[in-house]
């Protein structure tokens, strides 16, 4: 006997942990896209089912709602994905995750000492931030974002410079 291709929410919703509530989000957002039956019900393809869980994993992982619709925006819709299709999506968010780890480690590495300047105590940084320097390359926590210290170097003749340099510079 060959299993119904179409599912109702209540199943979708039992299969994959959502919510019947957030099924529907995610439908108004188009990451799925139901069917109606004769009687106006909602009914989903199994593959949905994998999209749906790649939505919720992936927001785990702390993707944002936008890059998880541009990544199920390069999937085919009314069929299941392919391994070659789910390839090209864990490439990408391979970089997105990669790049998030690296925020991470650096935030570890500077979380004894300061939170990136954008210090706690601009006013009594002399170590990392002296008068402020990293302010001139914008706000928030200019350290932690990548600048580092000798990005704000004076050069001789008084006039203030910033060079940028990559993560491979970092201290």
């Amino acid at each position: 006997m060959t299993p119904n291709p179409l599912l109702s929410i209540g199943q979708v919703a039992r299969r994959t942990g959502l919510s019947v509530s957030a099924i529907r989000f995610y439908e108004e957002r188009r990451l799925v896209t139901a069917v109606r039956s004769a009687g106006n019900q909602r009914r989903f393809l199994r593959s949905d089912i994998r999209r749906l869980s790649f939505a919720l994993i992936a927001q785990r992982l702390g993707l944002t709602l936008a890059e998880v619709e541009a990544a199920l925006a390069t999937l085919p819709q009314g069929r299941a994905p392919t391994r070659r299709d789910w390839r090209a999506i864990s490439n990408d968010i391979r970089v997105m995750l990669q790049a998030r780890i690296a925020m991470l480690e650096r935030t570890r590495d500077l979380l004894d000492g300061c939170i990136g300047c954008g210090c706690l105590s601009l006013d009594k940084c002399a170590l990392y931030n002296r008068q402020d320097r990293a302010a001139r390359a914008g706000a928030g926590p200019r350290y932690l974002l990548g600048d580092r210290p000798h990005d704000f170097e004076e050069p001789a003749a008084g006039r203030r410079t910033r060079r940028r340099t990559s993560l491979s510079d970092v201290d």
